[in-house]
């Protein structure tokens, strides 16, 4: 029968580049079956100022290179004479359509087999374009209707909620093809089919025993060409959700009985969704590259203090169900990268273990890698390393690849040769990959309603908690060198590398040239900075890591904290990512007391309690509060609060000597309850004295400078913008002084480490 193709937005750019292009091979592999076909570029302009458009456009077109340039010329002409344009701007004008379509039958005696509605419009248009096609351009009965959508379908799960709602008032499910053009990618559309070909193989080793981790990467050199969409949207929802997902759900989902049967494999998918473990902010991480700001600006007229937090790069780990329980998941994806690649490997854990022959095959990656295109290889294969097993070559349309151009060629740490290789016979791009299945009708290379939503259901909380995460700022290409990198600890996923960069922009400033090393030293000490949570996530790992070291070494580890405000964030992080650390061979000290019940908000020990130490599991005895409160007295000299406290440390810390302290800085200068006009020399050879604070509750116990600086390792914390004047005037003190009591913290064997927030440090 007669189909009728329908292209809106028939002049865009989309359109020039890929679907007329698709359509016409279509219209090749076709016409010798039996259908006929019309073709009609819609737009918004009249007919007059967009048909020689259109023309230029269909031209330009090219055959595929089996076709000879005779047959060519004649298809050509042939696919000309049956494309016109068509304004469709209202209701009007799609009847009209729909009455051109009925009359060009009638005249020419022809059974009508379908329409296809190809909407390459933006998103906010679908509804009502889909209004009027269900009221005025539906075919009759006994013909289909396919009307393919675009992405995006929506930006979080209620607006795409909302849109699914408009359109399913006008189209059912299965007329509606949502395409991602991942989808099309001939390696993608083919992992299913791998998977069911080399099943034998697989079965046995697609589990949590034998798989070490799954990677999904498309990494692109280019900036952002469309600020204006980019900026709302960031790499989470233009490539994550959508392509890297789809991926994902392709390796992990239970292989459908019959891949032709479209509402299985649909019903696999889905599966999976329900099956994911729900997404926190710690199991990803963001990042935009340094000139991003200045071209958002530029392009959206906005001052220069204007700062966008829309990542340009971001990764994720997650962990599916029971059987990739602990597998990690990772999607990649980012702009101004080091190389254009995009691949799915599958990694799987080492079982053999290689004494002297490290060369060996078997002691070589063992990897399947789905190389959807660029990179080292120039075409799309299908790799398995040569220590797994060799794979049943997919179909007819495959080929496998045994002599190779360039032997040299690395792909993933292993050699070319280290692989057995399949490759299409014949390359093809992905919308014409895609378009051929829309006008076949199979729906599970497409996006299905429910699966839409299960998708965005998954990805909107994470969205939402990053809403006003800064990313981190990477120069570009080469030079982000392992910036970068990422490091998986458990489900949690950071920055291996906390050498934070920043530019002035960053900050709401002027654009800078050059970035600024946000790590180094200060008061000729190390310093660490970044935005409040990463400088935090730091600490707590150096902390961690620490405890680690003195374990190992002496089997336990003594940390002594301040109060105040600013290691709260740090309890918070240590409360709730805690599982890891080394409670049970850790002692809690404090380094300072208010005198005031313990039972006391205003307590340093409350707080501490409060925040940290009700939500951890360690033995009570390893817990040392301040005994600021005797004979139901505070802090009174006769009760000897100070030497008991004293006489504590020498008993359960080695030589006295805390192995992490953790100080924050008062505006004044004050560490501790140390405040100015004290020196060292003051307390003697005592390591725990009352002290006299100028606010309230006056009197306080606390550390002194003899016990803090006998620790192995100093941390100051100084966090917040109110901060930022007291670290200026700190940066400009040389000598020690007794108006600055921070500066006495000089550690005998230790070493001190500032950690400074952006706002305290740079205002």
């Amino acid at each position: 029968g007669h189909v009728s193709v329908v292209i809106l937005g028939g002049t865009g750019d989309l359109a020039r580049k890929y679907l007329w292009q698709g359509f016409f091979e279509l219209y090749i592999n076709q016409v010798s079956s039996g259908h006929s076909f019309s073709f009609y570029g819609g737009g918004l302009s009249p007919a007059n100022k967009s048909t020689p458009v259109l023309f230029q456009i269909l031209k330009a077109l090219n055959c595929p290179k089996d076709v000879s340039k005779e047959r060519c010329a004649i298809l050509k002409e042939q696919f000309l004479r049956v494309s016109k344009y068509k304004q469709l701007t209202t209701l009007e004008d799609y009847q009209d359509l729909s009455k051109s379509i009925q009359k060009h039958l009638q005249q020419e005696g022809m059974v009508e087999a379908g329409r296809l509605f190809y909407l390459s419009v933006p998103a906010f248009a679908y509804a009502e374009i889909a209004d009027r096609i269900n009221s005025s351009c539906r075919p009759p009965n006994g013909a289909w209707l396919r009307v393919v959508l675009e992405k995006p379908f929506g930006h979080d799960f209620k607006s795409a909620q909302v849109l699914a709602t408009q359109l399913g008032t006008s189209l059912k499910d299965e007329e509606m093809y949502r395409i991602d053009h991942y989808l099309g990618k001939q390696v993608v559309a083919n992992i299913l089919q791998f998977r069911v070909q080399n099943k034998k193989h697989l079965d046995p080793m697609w589990n949590k025993y034998f798989l070490e981790r799954v990677e999904i990467v498309l990494k692109e050199t280019l900036d952002v060409k469309r600020i204006a969409f980019y900026d709302q949207y960031g790499v989470i929802r233009d490539v994550l959700q959508n392509h890297l997902t789809e991926v994902m759900t392709l390796l992990t989902m239970r292989l459908p009985q019959n891949l032709s049967n479209s509402q299985e494999a649909l019903t696999n998918k889905l599966n999976i969704f329900t099956s994911l473990l729900p997404l926190s902010k710690n199991q990803a991480v963001i990042g935009q590259y340094q000139s991003y700001q200045r071209e958002v600006q530029q392009e959206l007229n906005k001052t220069k203090d204007h700062v966008s937090l829309t990542p340009t790069f971001a990764v994720l780990a997650h962990i599916d169900e029971s059987q990739y329980e602990d597998v990690p998941i990772l999607m990649i994806s980012g702009k101004q990268l080091d190389e254009r690649v995009g691949y799915a490997r599958v990694l799987f854990k080492d079982n053999v273990f290689c004494l002297q022959n490290q060369n060996s095959v078997h002691c070589k990656p063992k990897q399947i890698i789905f190389y959807f295109g660029h990179g080292n290889l120039n075409y799309p294969a299908i790799l398995v390393s040569k220590n797994l097993f060799k794979p049943s070559v997919i179909d007819s349309d495959w080929k496998e690849v045994t002599e190779h151009k360039d032997k040299n060629v690395t792909v993933l740490g292993l050699p070319i040769s280290d692989y057995y290789v399949q490759t299409p016979k014949v390359q093809k791009e992905s919308y014409t990959e895609l378009i051929s299945r829309i006008f076949a009708g199979q729906q599970n290379c497409f996006v299905s309603t429910e699966n839409l939503l299960a998708s965005w259901d998954f990805w909107t909380p994470l969205l939402t908690s990053i809403t006003n995460t800064f990313p981190r700022i990477y120069p570009g290409g080469a030079a982000n060198n392992d910036m970068l990198d990422i490091l998986l600890k458990g489900r949690d996923l950071s920055y291996i590398n906390e050498v934070v960069l920043i530019g002035d922009n960053q900050m709401g400033g002027q654009t800078a040239n050059h970035f600024q090393v946000m790590q180094g030293k200060f008061r000729n000490d190390e310093m660490v900075s970044g935005w409040t949570e990463e400088l935090i996530e730091k600490l707590a790992s150096d902390i961690e890591e620490a405890a680690e070291k003195a374990i190992l070494e002496g089997g336990v580890f003594h940390l002594a904290l301040s109060g105040g405000a600013s290691p709260l964030a740090l309890f918070h992080r240590l409360a709730l990512h805690h599982f890891a650390f080394p409670w049970r061979d850790t002692h809690i000290w404090m380094v300072d007391e208010r005198c005031v019940p313990l039972n006391e908000p205003e307590s340093n020990f409350y707080s501490l309690h409060d925040n940290l130490l009700q939500h951890v599991k360690m033995p009570y005895y390893n817990i040392h509060p301040m005994p600021v409160q005797l004979n139901q007295r505070l802090c009174v000299e006769e009760d000897k609060g100070t030497w008991l406290y004293e006489e504590e440390i020498k008993k359960f810390v080695n030589a006295s000597r805390f192995h992490f302290v953790l100080l924050g800085v008062g505006y004044d200068g004050h560490i501790a309850s140390l405040f100015p006009g004290v020196k060292p020399e003051h307390h003697g050879k005592n390591l725990v004295v009352f002290t006299e604070s100028p606010v309230k509750p006056h009197q306080r116990m606390s550390l002194t400078f003899n016990a803090i600086n006998q620790a192995q390792k100093v941390g100051i914390l100084i966090i917040g913008k109110y901060k930022h004047e007291a670290v200026i005037q700190m940066s400009r003190v040389k000598e020690e002084t007794a108006q600055w009591p921070v500066t006495w913290v000089k550690p005998d064997n230790g070493n001190v480490l500032w950690y400074i927030d952006y706002e305290a440090l740079l205002g």
